[in-house]
């Protein structure tokens, strides 16, 4: 193992370690190395990564805790087969061929009747993000195409934008079942696709349709009342963007359509958040018919 970390990784653990520190989470633990040095020599070494880490994060106190870094110590290395691919319906097609039919986790053991990949503009400068397909979706192959879909379609509409302007996806791709929320192992083995979709479509803004997604999308674990009404910059995690003209997405979150179903109070609050959208985007609504 060599005695010194490579400049890139260090600068990735650098940005890890204070994304967690920006969490609230301070105390970290590894396991012994199978092969150990003299105790002298440890002392030395480990002083010296931790003066080298705390020069790395003062570099860095401006990043937010939202944002992902772009050197992900846990992305992956080796090219995607998107990459390079400028046209995102050639891409969005690579990811979907690459996802295949996914039994990466246990969902598919589980009820699922297909995959529900995503719909929508592949240009779309609004995406909206989901928690994961219901019965409706699983049997039709589309998000949001329910009860929950329609709401979500009128809020579109009222924005005075189309379904067909936007795009729409899901946290995970297979249904849950029982319409369970998704767990945590479920979404971290889905979210990689989903990330890649955001960044070949490049929106300028990312809504979060309910907690499940926000949490996901930004790894903080706040309320969804904390989350809302606000910007954050939303790089997606583990994706090497091939274009440097796109710095990232605004992120906002609301609640899901089927919240809004459950409870119809909570709309006007979601008008809200849908509102601070519109105003970044430049939208109006349409006007009403005389």
């Amino acid at each position: 193992m060599p005695s010194t970390l490579d400049p890139q990784l260090r600068r990735a653990l650098a940005d890890r370690l204070l994304y967690y520190h920006e969490l609230g989470i301070y105390d970290f633990y590894r396991r012994e190395p199978l092969v150990r040095e003299s105790p002298a020599t440890d002392v030395v070494k480990s002083a010296t990564s931790q003066s080298e880490l705390r020069e790395e994060m003062a570099a860095r106190k401006s990043a937010v805790a939202a944002t992902v870094a772009e050197e992900d110590i846990f992305e992956a290395r080796t090219p995607k087969p998107e990459s390079g691919v400028t046209d995102p319906v050639a891409a969005l097609k690579l990811i979907r061929e690459d996802l295949g039919e996914c039994t990466r986790c246990k969902l598919h053991k589980q009820g699922r009747k297909q995959i529900v990949f995503g719909v929508g503009n592949p240009r779309a400068e609004l995406m909206f993000v989901g928690e994961g397909p219901g019965a409706d979706e699983d049997a039709q192959g589309e998000p949001f195409v329910g009860r929950a879909g329609q709401l979500l379609n009128n809020m579109i509409k009222a924005m005075g934008l189309q379904r067909e302007d936007v795009y729409i996806a899901n946290v995970v791709k297979c249904r849950p079942p029982g319409n369970r929320t998704p767990e945590p192992d479920e979404c971290d083995t889905c979210s990689p696709f989903l990330m890649r979709q955001i960044a070949t479509i490049q929106p300028k803004v990312v809504v979060a349709l309910g907690a499940t997604a926000a949490k996901n999308l930004l790894a903080m674990n706040s309320s969804l009342g904390e989350l809302r009404g606000r910007f954050y910059d939303f790089n997606p995690a583990g994706v090497r963007r091939n274009d440097p003209s796109w710095p990232g997405a605004r992120l906002a979150v609301t609640y899901h359509p089927a919240y809004l179903l459950r409870d119809p109070r909570q709309k006007g609050e979601a008008w809200k958040d849908l509102q601070m959208v519109m105003k970044y985007l430049g939208l109006k609504p349409p006007k009403a018919d005389a």
